[in-house]
């Protein structure tokens, strides 16, 4: 399947296109993207999509900067939960580094590469799209972003020997030139940020040591790995659709940038159907949601994807055997006696 990229890829895409008067639901649309989708930030899109978003918005707004002032917008936070981990890193190096080795958790097209010569600690950053496209906009936005990081640890005033760019430069760089300074170079061997290896030393200031531990064994606990499967991929999709009342195959099949018969051929592989895989996911949820009495039923219905409480009581009675609150119920005697 396409590379898939975290929808907080495109965080502030609808304010900074709205700005110089471009129509983001309509440029979303043309590319296949959903724009009420854009609110879940952990839903996995296209990334050839959003490439391709990126590069429409820039010629429809007449702004080659597009991608800097998307980057420039950038939160600890659009990094998903790994944000939660390198914040509490000791030094920058060991921030920069999980940054690196668990890219795939936010971004499955990026490839970034750190390392360290005389005296300089050079960020490689390409794209790995899967086919020919043009990616200017999105390849300022990546390494404008890892520009953001590094500020955020070494200080609004830090600069990096240089900023580097394989494309042209725009016609005009006043944009580039007051994110990244005078050091900016355009024609280059490769996409990234140079700077001195000394950087990578400082503290982390942000960093409480006593919270480190908690922010590791959080993250080890979600993180997945790069070889996550198509069933593992559609699997996720649907947890992050259903709380959206439009988990469909259609929908699931559009953030993995493939049809309906890609997906099923691909479940079918592993002995899965679309309907058998929404049901045992919604069935692992059920469980988890019920037995949390702070959750009203009511909520756990539209959590689950359904139309209307009945509908939802339906659902569990013919998978569980009883209603949800008979389910509960039964639930909570039993942890009262194992307790006794």
């Amino acid at each position: 399947m396409k590379p898939l990229v975290r929808n907080a890829a495109l965080s502030s895409y609808v304010e900074v296109s709205q700005s110089p008067g471009v129509d983001p639901q309509a440029l979303m649309k043309r590319v296949g993207l959903d724009p009420v989708g854009l609110v879940v930030q952990d839903r996995w899109i296209s990334g050839a999509a959003v490439i391709q978003l990126l590069e429409l918005s820039a010629a429809a707004s007449h702004r080659e900067d597009f991608g800097l002032l998307l980057a420039e917008r950038r939160r600890f936070s659009n990094l998903g939960p790994i944000s939660l981990v390198i914040r509490e890193e000791p030094d920058v190096r060991s921030a920069i580094e999980l940054l690196v080795r668990h890219e795939y958790m936010y971004n499955e097209m990026l490839r970034s590469r750190l390392s360290e010569a005389s005296g300089l600690a050079t960020l490689k950053v390409s794209l790995e799209l899967g086919e020919a496209m043009a990616a200017r906009q999105a390849t300022e936005l990546a390494v404008g972003a890892f520009h953001q990081v590094l500020r955020s640890f070494l200080g609004a005033r830090w600069q990096p020997a240089s900023v580097c760019f394989t494309h042209g430069a725009p016609a005009d760089t006043r944009t580039h030139r007051r994110i990244f300074g005078p050091v900016v170079e355009f024609d280059q061997e490769f996409n990234g940020i140079v700077f001195q290896t000394s950087d990578l030393d400082a503290l982390n200031p942000m960093s409480d040591p006593l919270l480190r531990t908690y922010a590791r064994q959080y993250f080890e606990s979600i993180a997945v790995s790069r070889d996550t499967t198509a069933l593992g991929r559609v699997r996720e999709l649907i947890e992050v659709l259903l709380p959206t009342g439009r988990c469909s195959i259609e929908q699931v099949a559009g953030s993995l940038g493939v049809d309906r018969r890609t997906v099923h051929r691909h479940l079918s592989a592993s002995g899965e159907t679309f309907s058998s895989l929404l049901n045992a996911t919604r069935t692992q949820l059920a469980e988890q949601f019920v037995a949390n009495p702070r959750r009203s039923l009511t909520e756990i219905s539209g959590l689950l994807g359904f139309s209307a409480p009945s509908a939802f009581s339906r659902w569990f009675s013919e998978r569980f055997g009883c209603s949800p609150s008979q389910w509960r119920t039964q639930r909570t005697r039993q942890q009262a006696l194992a307790e006794e």
